[in-house]
């Protein structure tokens, strides 16, 4: 479901990337994948944290950098538990994505 955040599951990019927020509108669930955006620690985070492009959102208590321009499509077999979801962000979410789509 749109903004949930879901554990990652894959091994080679968990510990720099622990959970991804799936960004994609339900009305395209029958494709079989889904856009995520890695959400990164916002501690070990190395990224230059730009607060648009990258806006710091809460998970299980915890601060973390969405990396928007790492934004990829994963099938949905890849999404394990769901563990939070972030729709009271929306606005900055959907900012992050418009400023890497748009520039503006």
């Amino acid at each position: 479901m749109q903004f949930d955040v879901y554990e990652n599951k894959n091994a080679s990019t968990k510990k720099r990337f622990p959970y991804l927020l799936d960004v994609q509108a339900e009305l395209l669930d029958s494709i079989g994948t889904r856009v995520v955006i890695p959400l990164a620690v916002e501690t070990e985070s190395k990224e230059i944290i730009l607060s648009q492009l990258m806006p710091v959102l809460p998970v299980q208590g915890q601060n973390h950098v969405a990396v928007t321009p790492q934004l990829a499509g994963i099938p949905v077999r890849e999404l394990s538990s769901q563990v939070e979801n972030l729709s009271n962000f929306r606005t900055e979410i959907l900012a992050a994505l418009d400023l890497l789509i748009t520039g503006v």
